[in-house]
């Protein structure tokens, strides 16, 4: 059987050279492939130890349970696969893929350390790098090792001390945002008209990435203009949209030649884009680099010679110090792939949270409308605020890795397999995927008590003890992940988050402008019933907060 798997790297090269010289016999090349793909995925499930695994049935071949776990309206769904199969179980992925779900804290950390094992799936990279390039966020494998010297430049730059001085531009980003909602809502003030606040933050913050990690001016909140700004705009919309195409591209890697020719609006839009990005973004750099070198008499970078302001700045200054190994230093194609890929996890990291009354009160409490990193970090209510925030309305309901090896999972909740036998361990075999839930974990009944879907921000005076096992990065959550690969921008995203809300909170009531039984909310993405065709919105409404 295990010869059979192994022929099929000499009939797919086959078929890819085939492929290259002409797409006219597409369809008779496709089939084949495809029929051949499935059947070593068959083949696979057959003979897979997760077959003794519990789980819910498979509702479709091409999606598997994967629809479901998108679709579900928060974590209703998944509450009801745990209750029956446990914390950990199996379900199937696209195209009839095997794959664990794995909600127990001890085997999630299992995952998240283990990288060297447990990696993001090819289909799911090759997507990522068609949206954002080959940067840090998605190269695994042998490359991932190469990336831990180039992690080491980045530290530096989402450190405290630079988060700090970027506060300023969080600042007077909430600031500028805030005079522009002040003079709308005077002008209809007798309409009461609602405002898509989603559509406005997006604009924020792209303004406050293209400063904090260019020191470039999108301008975004005052005019839909700019060169740059439309290219990370269409870069965005196409990353929160995976079609089937482009499922096909990834789980079908020797028919992405044939595939790649087929007419798909969204990627050329998407690939135009990434072009014109590069573009600009090579421009800044050049620009930086001239600037960082100017001050330097003998034409030579040191690591304390300069200080910017932006992300790239000092990015820059790491890369080009003479203290630095030339073997560790970063071509001009990798920090730009670093710059676009932080940029969209920091594009993700937006959070929009209801608002509440205490909170203004803390908030009003500060003298100044530009509060620095130390005085945003001093209140206390505002902390707990974003924490339950993040808790429950993180922008990263899951994340995916698959076994690049066999490995066995260890379980700190045992489960009962289809024998009947009790199972303290998992044998996972390479290629199987594992699904962590983000947003369940942070969401358990377990871990946070039987009103663990509340939103209370005072659940943080008193952190119950088993949020000590979740393996995140930050706060007891998996908001940010855990493990070598966390999220390297939390401090960033938490600076941005407090600084909006301190400045937003003071300045206004806000209310729903549509019964709450009308929005939707779809991976954290939030819609209304009533308006499926808008795509994605939150509209509230919006009234100047009067001070006494």
């Amino acid at each position: 059987m295990d010869k059979l798997l192994g022929r099929h790297t000499a009939f797919e090269s086959c078929l890819f050279q085939a492929a290259q010289s002409s797409i006219l016999p597409y369809c008779t090349l496709i089939c084949p492939c495809i029929a051949f793909k499935i059947f070593r995925l068959a083949l696979n499930e057959w003979t897979s130890p997760l077959r003794n695994i519990r789980g819910p049935p498979n509702p479709s071949f091409f999606y598997g349970n994967q629809r479901q776990l998108f679709e579900a309206e928060n974590t209703v769904t998944e509450e009801k696969w745990i209750e029956e199969y446990g914390s950990t179980f199996k379900y199937t992925g696209f195209f009839g893929s095997n794959a664990l779900y794995v909600a127990d804290t001890k085997a999630v950390n299992h995952i998240l350390t283990e990288t060297h094992v447990y990696q993001k799936p090819s289909w799911l990279q090759y997507i990522f790098i068609r949206i954002l390039g080959a940067g840090l966020v998605v190269v695994e494998g042998d490359k991932h090792q190469k990336q831990a010297c180039r992690r080491r430049i980045m530290n530096p730059a989402f450190g405290s001390p630079q988060i700090r001085d970027l506060t300023g531009i969080f600042v007077e980003k909430a600031v500028e945002l805030r005079d522009i909602w002040l003079e709308e809502s005077m002008r209809n003030k007798e309409a009461n008209s609602r405002i898509d606040v989603l559509a406005w933050l997006r604009k924020l913050t792209l303004d406050v990435i293209g400063l904090a990690g260019f020191g470039y001016k999108f301008d975004a909140l005052k005019t839909d203009s700019n060169e740059l700004h439309q290219a990370f705009s269409t870069i965005f919309r196409s990353a929160n949209r995976v079609n089937p195409h482009q499922l096909l591209r990834g789980f079908f890697p020797f028919l992405r030649p044939i595939l790649e020719r087929l007419p798909d609006r969204q990627d050329v839009a998407a690939q135009n884009a990434i072009k014109n990005a590069n573009r600009i973004g090579n421009e800044l750099m050049r620009s930086s680099e001239a600037a960082l070198m100017m001050h330097d008499s003998n034409g030579k970078a040191e690591k304390n010679s300069w200080k910017g302001r932006d992300l790239l700045s000092l990015l820059l200054r790491a890369n080009l110090a003479t203290d630095l190994p030339p073997s560790q230093r970063m071509s001009d194609e990798e920090v730009m792939d670093r710059a676009l890929s932080t940029t969209w996890a920091l594009f993700a990291l937006a959070q929009y949270p209801d608002i509440q009354e205490k909170l203004r009160r803390e908030l009003l409490s500060v003298k100044t409308d530009y509060p620095s990193f130390d005085e945003l970090n001093a209140l206390p209510y505002l902390d707990m605020f974003v924490r339950e925030s993040l808790r429950l309305l993180g922008p990263v309901v899951a994340t995916t890795r698959v076994a690049v090896q066999d490995s066995v999972l260890p379980l700190g909740k045992p489960i009962q397999g289809k024998d009947g036998k009790v199972l303290h361990e998992i044998l996972i075999r390479k290629g199987d995927n594992v699904h962590i839930p983000v947003l369940m974990i942070n969401s358990d009944k377990e871990i946070w008590g039987e009103d663990a879907a509340t939103f209370r921000p005072a659940r943080w005076q008193n952190i119950p003890e088993a949020a000590s096992a979740i393996p995140g990065v930050w706060g007891h959550l998996l908001t940010f992940i855990g493990g070598p690969r966390a999220c390297i921008g939390f401090r960033f995203a938490l600076a941005e988050m407090k600084a909006l809300l301190f400045t937003l909170v003071r300045a206004f009531e806000f209310e729903l402008a549509v019964p709450v039984a009308d929005i939707k909310s779809s991976g954290q993405r939030p819609s209304l019933r009533s308006e499926p065709s808008v795509g994605v919105q939150m509209p509230l409404k919006l009234e100047a907060f009067q001070h006494n």
